[in-house]
């Protein structure tokens, strides 16, 4: 059964619980594996920045798409 904070694949933040890790990017495509700093991790997801952000759905992780980056529109 899907999680009832889920809303497709990104999940609501709930403060105080939900990691606040964030890690600026300068593709609109990027891999997360959820080892940023150690051994330990997830399965390696791709994800597209539609927007300005997205939040990975296995350990919230928020990759934010830096100032300027990301204009490829696509190719």
């Amino acid at each position: 059964m899907r999680d009832p904070l889920m809303t497709g694949y990104t999940p609501h933040l709930v403060e105080g619980v939900t990691p606040e890790q964030r890690v600026e990017v300068h593709a609109r495509k990027v891999p997360c594996d959820g080892d940023v700093a150690g051994a330990l991790g997830h399965p390696r997801i791709w994800l597209t920045i539609t927007d300005r952000e997205v939040t990975c759905p296995y350990c919230s992780i928020t990759y934010v798409l830096a100032e300027g980056a990301g204009e490829d529109h696509g190719h």
